[in-house]
């Protein structure tokens, strides 16, 4: 059995700022687990079933914060597949529910280890296990070849130009940004990078924001393989306070978007890129990564309670 991608998400243009050019943004929230991460799951586990690496015996075991399990978990089950998610304590509760109930299996990691930690355990149950198959998001390539092939030939599709000038994203793995710049270069584009950094996070937003750190460091050095500042060599970096990246989302929200935090992150870098290149004729490309629905309980609903 194979997985069938889902048909594409749309791309809008989005205003928040009159002064501003429109943004063009990828609705990935729209994706059937309701996070971009189905691209990766997918791609990934239907790539694996076809060369005969997994199958109905298989355990998947997957390190992740949230939206990835999610995506897997979903996947899985579609697969008929056993599947561990392995997180750090401190995720919110609406994502370990979300997991469950797609038949999904949760084991915790100690809060102080991050997410290095997490895939430290799933190391070690793949090394106990020889039916265990590890998707390793963070270095795995079909990560950001995912989107390489399959999100940013979407948005060439989609955008009535045809062009990108710069493409936004927020460094998890750093799939996306890679994938989407690798992509709209296939397609003949000379898009500007713009990793979006988010700082200032609080303890507990760092916790529930740990697929978008603000160590770049940590991210480069000590978790993500794919993300390599080298391979982009006109890479911009625009810092985003948690607090401007939560007010933003919470203004989407409004507007009708059901989005998370980076989201918000996403779509104000990308006016921050806009307004520091003010008189050109720019076409900046963003993602609405995720839905809102895993944040309930986080800071980001705190001024609706």
């Amino acid at each position: 059995m194979q997985l069938r991608l889902q048909a594409p998400t749309p791309l809008v243009a989005i205003t928040l700022d009159p002064a501003l050019p429109p943004i063009w943004t990828k609705l990935e929230f729209l994706n059937p687990s309701g996070s971009t991460k189905d691209r990766i799951a997918r791609f990934i586990l239907e790539k694996a079933w076809r060369q005969g690496r997994i199958n109905t015996r298989t355990t998947v075991v997957e390190a992740s914060s949230g939206s990835t399990s999610i995506a897997m978990a979903l996947a899985c089950a579609q697969l008929g597949i056993r599947f561990i998610a392995v997180m750090p304590e401190g995720v919110s509760n609406e994502r370990v529910l979300m997991i469950k109930a797609y038949g999904g299996e949760i084991r915790l990691a100690p809060k102080d280890g991050g997410i290095e930690g997490a895939i430290r355990i799933t190391e070690h149950i793949a090394a106990e296990d020889p039916t265990v198959f590890l998707p390793r998001q963070f270095s795995n390539t079909d990560n950001a070849q995912a989107h390489r092939f399959l999100t940013a030939r979407e948005i060439i599709d989609e955008i009535p130009s045809g062009r990108a000038d710069a493409v936004v994203s927020g460094v998890g793995t750093g799939g996306t940004l890679v994938g989407l710049y690798e992509g709209l270069c296939d397609a003949g584009c000379q898009p500007v990078p713009v990793f979006a950094r988010p700082v200032n996070f609080t303890r507990e937003a760092d916790v529930e924001c740990c697929s978008f750190s603000c160590r770049i460091p940590g991210v480069v050095e000590c978790v993500s393989t794919i993300f390599n500042p080298d391979n982009l060599p006109s890479l911009e970096t625009i810092e985003v306070s948690d607090s401007e990246a939560l007010a933003t989302t919470r203004e989407l929200m409004r507007k009708g978007f059901p989005v998370g935090p980076s989201s918000g992150l996403n779509y104000r870098a990308a006016q921050l890129y806009l307004a520091a290149h003010p008189g050109r004729d720019c076409i900046v490309v963003t993602v609405f990564p995720d839905r809102m629905e895993r944040y309930f309980t986080t800071d980001l609903f705190q001024p609706f309670r």
